[in-house]
């Protein structure tokens, strides 16, 4: 019987680390797991939408010492694209478990080049003390081998939900505040969106409302402005999301476990590269994407419209070897 401490972006309402943490606590749970604890920013939350212990992400000493392993992911928590100051803290939580001696699994992570020479340094000499590392993609295990860190490619475990039966209608749109996003690509999205469905349902989802909402809210005004009243869809768990997403005909996201959810039901599915993953992803599975630029708009919609879902290559997810 084993005692796992999981430590990710977890208690966020982030749709993709909600759904990685939905996923690795059944599997443990299968696999007669002692104890599951989750470090999280909302401890109570986490402890009930998941049936496991939780504690404080700051306060992660004590449940380290509680612990046997500690899994560290999934997702992409060891970059400092977002922040140095976050990649500090998981490298801090992985550091403290291997100075106490216990187990350490990096799970299915997605690595790509950092932008501090602090970043590389620290994530490499802390890798390389890890009992085991899986990667979620080829390029991910590729850039740890140019460090000298070898890994075990698994794919990601959101690939493990199932996709319930739908019925494909409607267009969703999923945008996140992001510094490169622009109001001139919002605009000519806008136009594009107008002009290719005017007869469809138009629904804009917010997956992690602080950082989505304001952004959808203020597309959703630039399309009332223009005569049509699109559906906001927020404030949901990991079921709704995916019952949501995977009953669109079209999807045009952002986010990455967003577009992976509706390539996987189906959808015909259009990736905006805000992060170099999503360009992976779009690229592993055979949708179509484009970057933050307003020209660009157009001509991914009209591949949009072309795609055909049956010749998307989805991946399985099995599960690499963390247990003891």
């Amino acid at each position: 019987m084993t005692k796992y401490l999981i430590s990710g972006y977890v208690g966020f309402d982030n749709f993709g680390d909600e759904a990685i943490a939905s996923v690795l606590s059944n599997y443990l749970k299968k696999n007669g797991a002692e104890k599951i604890t989750y470090l999280s920013i909302n401890p109570q939350k986490t402890a009930n939408s998941y049936g496991v212990d939780a504690a404080p992400m700051l306060n992660f000493i004590k449940p380290i010492l509680e612990s046997d392993v500690l899994i560290s992911g999934g997702g992409s928590l060891l970059q400092d694209i977002t922040s140095l100051k976050s990649l500090l803290y998981y490298l801090s939580v992985i550091m403290t478990a291997l100075v106490f001696g216990k187990k350490v699994f990096i799970f299915a992570q997605g690595f790509s080049k950092f932008r501090t020479k602090t970043g590389k340094f620290l994530t490499k000499f802390v890798l390389k003390q890890c009992d085991r590392i899986s990667v979620r993609d080829k390029k991910s295990q590729e850039y740890l081998k140019s460090l000298g860190i070898e890994s075990e490619l698994v794919s990601d475990p959101v690939y493990e939900l199932e996709i319930p039966d739908s019925e494909h209608f409607g267009i969703g749109v999923q945008l996140r505040g992001f510094r490169a996003l622009t109001n001139e690509f919002l605009v000519n999205l806008a136009d594009e969106i107008l002009a290719k469905f005017p007869n469809h349902e138009i629904k804009l989802f917010s997956l992690h409302d602080t950082i989505d909402l304001p952004v959808i809210d203020k597309f959703a005004e630039m399309l009332s402005a223009k005569g049509c009243i699109p559906k906001i869809v927020k404030d949901m768990n990991v079921p709704e999301a995916i019952h949501e997403l995977s009953n669109l005909e079209y999807f045009i996201g952002m986010r990455f476990h967003a577009c992976m959810i509706a390539s996987k039901a189906g959808v015909k599915t259009l990736g905006i590269k805000y992060d170099e993953k999503v360009r992976r992803l779009a690229e592993d599975v055979g949708f179509s994407s484009i970057n933050m630029y307003g020209c660009e708009v157009k001509e991914g919609v009209a591949k949009l419209l072309e795609q055909n879902p049956d010749e998307y290559k989805i991946p399985q997810f099995i599960f690499p070897d963390i247990i003891p």
